[in-house]
This record gives structure tokens, C-alpha cells and sequence, in this order.
């Protein structure tokens, strides 16, 4: 539910297009059984485009799945451009958070997402018909009180296939940020979060998505699937 920079990069050479969606998930990971909100929103101008995206969370395990929202999330990007045809543009983006964090009889309380500010740059394959797209992203990345030098790689994609009623989208983030696990250390997390839809009409679809992380939320390998709606404005 997060990045979905498919439709920023496409309707930057395709013209001016604007595209708003709401998602509802439904999370099976392990322990997980929450249920995931997603408004996403594209703006595109003659210089560049604007895109971002909110996360909420509705209980973070099945102790608390009933006790509101546990996690609130936002990223900002924007690319800028000067030439109609330009496929490398410079970009900026902001990311932060709250969420719930529960220790039993220890702690039960909302905490901070690291603030995340990171500038670079982004280059953009599209096939002429725009059903195939790649984007390429070199950032680096500022995490308030953790990191003053790290950087980020981004893949994004989309596939359009039988005349767009499936696609398969998603992305993939590589980013240093050390973190102590308490049974062992990295320096290093990977997230991606490949998605598949089908497309009822041109308003709603529904389709599934996959978080696969290393790292990210807990130490090691994760994989959580999901089911979901799609409405598009």
C-alpha cells in the first residue's frame, strides 16, 4: 500500500493526469491480523509532480486489534523537471510516523517514527504504450537522532497486462539504518511490497500484496501477505 510512484511516473510523460485512490487491506502475517488503510494522491504541474501517501494501522497484533488505530504514516515526495521530455529529474521526500509499541506490564504506548528527510535523484524506462515502467532512485537519506549520512535505493515498477485489467506493481527500498535487535545488530534493511490487481472497472479493484522485509520491522526475514480493495477517484 505504500509507494505506489507508478502512477506519479506515468502520467509525467503522458500528461497531465491526476489520480487519487483509497486502499483497505487486510494483513495475515504472523501476529499481524490487522486491517491497513491507504489514501494515496498525484498531482503533476509543468514543473514536476507532487505525490504522497497515509498508512493507518487499525491494531498491530491480535492483543490489541480492537483498540483503534495503532500506527499513523506519511511520505511526501516531489519531483522537479524543466523539459516535457525529461526522464531525470531531481526529487526531495519527507517520511514520519507514530505507532503503538506494547512490552508487556512494561510499556503501552505511541512512539516515534524517525523523521526522514532524503534528496537525489530519479531516471524513469517506460515502454510507448506506458504498460511497462521502471524508475530508478539514488537518495541520500537523514534520519533524525540515528543517522546524519545514510542513503536509500528505490526500484519502482508497474505491468499492465490484458489490456490493463491486471497489473503488477510495486516497490523495493535498500537503506542503511543500524539497529540493535538485542540478538544481533545490522546496519543495513530491505523492504519491498510487490502488489497484484485486478481491475473491475476503471473505480475499483481488488487484488492482494505481499511485504517481504529483512530487517525492517523485526529482526530477519519477514513475509506478510495481504488482501485488499482499491477505489480510485
Amino acid at each position: 500500500m505504500k509507494k505506489l510512484l507508478f502512477i506519479l511516473f506515468a502520467v509525467a510523460f503522458s500528461g497531465a493526469v491526476m489520480a487519487q485512490n483509497i486502499q483497505l487491506h487486510y494483513d495475515f502475517g504472523k501476529e499481524r491480523k490487522l486491517v491497513t488503510t491507504t489514501v494515496e494522491m498525484f498531482r503533476p504541474d509543468k514543473y514536476g509532480s507532487t505525490f504522497f501517501f497515509i498508512d493507518m494501522d487499525y491494531g498491530s497484533d491480535e492483543r490489541n486489534v480492537d483498540n483503534g488505530i495503532s500506527l499513523a504514516y506519511w511520505e511526501i515526495a516531489r519531483a522537479f523537471k524543466w523539459k516535457e521530455t525529461q526522464t531525470i529529474m531531481p526529487r526531495v521526500e519527507y517520511n514520519g510516523g507514530t505507532m503503538k509499541l506494547y512490552i508487556p506490564n512494561v510499556l503501552d504506548a505511541f512512539v516515534p517514527i524517525e523523521n526522514c528527510w532524503l534528496a537525489g535523484v530519479e531516471h524513469t524506462w517506460a515502454s510507448s504504450d506506458f504498460s511497462k515502467i521502471l524508475t530508478l532512485q539514488g537518495n541520500y537519506k537523514y534520519i533524525k537522532d540515528k543517522e546524519d549520512a545514510s542513503f536509500q535505493l528505490t526500484a519502482v515498477w508497474t505491468i499492465k497486462m490484458l489490456e490493463g485489467k491486471l497489473v503488477f506493481d510495486g516497490f523495493a527500498d535498500f537503506w542503511k539504518e543500524g539497529m540493535d535487535w538485542g540478538t544481533s545488530t545490522t546496519d543495513f534493511r530491505f523492504l519491498t511490497e510487490p502488489q497484484i490487481w485486478y481491475n473491475f472497472c476503471p473505480n475499483f479493484a481488488a487484488g492482494s500484496e505481499i511485504e517481504i522485509s529483512s530487517n525492517f520491522a523485526e529482526d530477519g526475514w519477514q513475509v506478510n501477505p495481504t488482501l485488499a480493495v482499491k477505489y480510485t477517484f
